[in-house]
């Protein structure tokens, strides 16, 4: 259990310091990746998008769609980069797209 401090800390300092001390980052991670996706690619590539997930430094992305998948497999750089600015720092390096 942590030690109580005196000093007053906000809510996002207090939830980062809870997250940084219990290891909670990776998992952190993988639910911020799928919410990133969701957001950036917007209702036509989630109605396709079976499973997200972060392996490592790795994303990937089931699709139903054969189409899609060729398409999106033209621009991965771009998504990886996209992916990257959204969560603020490098966590994908490698998108597998299935």
């Amino acid at each position: 259990m942590a030690k109580r401090r005196n000093n007053n800390l906000s809510m996002g300092e207090a939830l980062q310091e809870f997250i940084s001390e219990n290891k909670l980052q990776k998992g952190m991670d993988r639910v911020n990746v799928r919410d990133a996706w969701k957001q950036m690619m917007g209702n036509g590539v989630n109605n396709y998008t079976t499973a997200i997930e972060l392996r490592n430094d790795t994303l990937f992305v089931s699709l139903s769609s054969s189409v899609l998948r060729e398409e999106l497999s033209h621009g991965r750089s771009k998504i990886i980069n996209m992916i990257n600015e959204e969560m603020g720092r490098e966590l994908v390096k490698k998108i597998v797209l299935r």
